[in-house]
């Protein structure tokens, strides 16, 4: 089964701790670079993503300087480049899945940012699809969250345990399993 390496969202508006606040995981691009190096050298595909905010206050609105490639990624001749502006990259253009079916490929290697966002969205759908996923959960990075839960008020969580939560969840639910960079390269 040909697999392929998923990169979300690894974009430079995401060092933006005043917009987004606390994250956890500074390991997140070394680990992503690890990954790309890795298929890179044995020549499987990588699939960069690319969130396109509708949003103008955003920093990853395509008007603004946050919304390029951080380095690593952005040094990448991507087997298939998608752009998208919603959670999930098979939401994106060009179709992901129809790309996906046509080059054989039934394995997906998903890290990126956000965890819980965008990551955690395109391993469920991937699951969905039938697809056998793995996310590298020490290649992702998420920030503090704190919202109105409809009768729980206001709750709050950090970055950690929401990484915590989506490896839960993914590898409970059955969609993905959690892997570290050392087990899936080494």
């Amino acid at each position: 089964m040909t697999r392929a390496l998923i990169v979300i969202d690894m974009q430079r508006g995401f060092d933006d701790l005043d917009f987004w606040g606390p994250t956890a995981n500074p390991d997140c691009e070394a680990n992503v670079a690890a990954l790309v190096a890795a298929w890179s050298a044995s020549a499987e595909p990588v699939v960069v993503v690319r969130h396109d905010s509708v949003s103008p206050e955003s920093p990853l609105h395509p008007g603004k300087p946050g919304n390029a490639l951080v380095d690593v990624v952005a040094e990448v001749s991507p087997a298939l480049f998608v752009t998208k502006n919603v959670n999930s990259a098979f939401y994106g253009d060009p179709d992901l899945h129809a790309w996906l079916v046509a080059q054989g490929i039934g394995e997906l290697v998903i890290c990126g940012i956000q965890t819980n966002m965008c990551v955690e969205t395109t391993a469920r759908m991937a699951g969905n699809l039938g697809y056998d996923v793995t996310v590298v959960l020490d290649a992702t990075r998420t920030f503090d969250l704190t919202g109105d839960a409809a009768g729980l008020g206001t709750v709050t969580r950090t970055a950690g345990e929401l990484m915590a939560t989506t490896a839960l969840v993914l590898q409970g639910g059955g969609f993905a399993r959690i892997a570290t960079t050392a087990e899936v390269v080494g």
